[in-house]
């Protein structure tokens, strides 16, 4: 009973009212009142100090006040972060494009067929990866245009013994500098020889001459042929880009191409180089040195 007593005044205290007056200073005229008890007093002043601190959070989170909080990143330190996050990104995509790369190089040193195929990406939307299907009708007029304009190996003269003596005269221009791959062999129709290189170099003209064709097919992708002087002929296939058009001139080591990758009879990035005279394809290895 001790104890109640002291509780039911202090809430007797709580909830006694007061009574605040404005007066006229001049006439005592009451201008303004309320009644108030402590209770109210205490109630208000907590629902401002709530209302207060959530005030206070919104204007720091959804304004730029808030870069002005100590340890609160700035947006052009946020900006910085997504940079740096895009480049990090980029670099571990670079690192494994070289890996697998070097992955394909020990396999083609090791004698064993590459497993895994090396694609650049790109965002722009290339010829090369555009599918085709092979109709009949299709096949049959490129191969019989191949046939007639290109690679027509049944105009060989009585004499190529002895142009072949005067051709070893010629000083040839390597056209790339690399690791062989793949042999000339007549015997499998492979009339060229295979080198794989640095990622992205130029392709260089072997001899003066003229670009008779700059051009793009389904199978080798992206090709450049160069008609030379007694009657030679030099072609590089599988470049990702050409740097001459048709008709062009071109001086020996002139940049004419770029390496890469293109077409479908490729297993990852080389150049596929040949070299043709009176329509009779040549050993390239026999006439150009092509080691690093």
């Amino acid at each position: 009973m001790v104890e109640a007593k002291p509780k039911k005044k202090l809430i007797k205290r709580l909830k006694h009212k007061y009574k605040l007056i404005i007066y006229n200073e001049l006439t005592y005229e009451e201008l303004w009142s309320i009644r108030l008890s402590r209770l109210n007093v205490f109630s208000m002043v907590g629902i401002l100090s709530v209302l207060l601190v959530i005030l206070t959070t919104i204007i720091i989170a959804f304004t730029p006040l808030r870069q002005y909080i100590p340890g609160y990143p700035t947006d052009k330190m946020r900006g910085n972060m997504i940079m740096n996050s895009i480049r990090i990104d980029s670099l571990e995509a670079e690192l494994d494009s070289r890996d697998k790369y070097l992955s394909n190089i020990r396999s083609i040193i090791d004698g064993k067929e590459p497993e895994i195929r090396i694609t650049k990406k790109d965002t722009t939307v290339k010829i090369s990866e555009i599918k085709f299907t092979n109709s009949k009708e299709d096949s049959s007029f490129r191969a019989s245009v191949e046939e007639e304009e290109k690679y027509n190996v049944t105009n060989v003269t009585n004499t190529f013994e002895n142009d072949f003596v005067q051709i070893n005269k010629i000083l040839f221009f390597p056209p790339i500098k690399g690791m062989i791959t793949n042999t000339f062999n007549s015997v499998e129709n492979h009339f060229g020889t295979d080198i794989v290189a640095k990622p992205n170099v130029s392709v260089f003209a072997v001899l003066d001459g003229t670009v008779i064709l700059a051009s793009w097919t389904f199978e080798t992708g992206y090709v450049i042929q160069i008609q030379h002087k007694n009657n030679l002929v030099s072609i590089y296939k599988h470049v990702s880009e050409i740097l001459k058009k048709e008709g062009q001139k071109v001086k020996i080591g002139e940049p004419i191409a770029i390496y890469g990758n293109s077409g479908e009879q490729t297993t990852g990035p080389h150049l596929h180089f040949e070299l043709w005279y009176n329509g009779k394809p040549l050993n390239p290895e026999d006439f150009i040195s092509f080691n690093q």
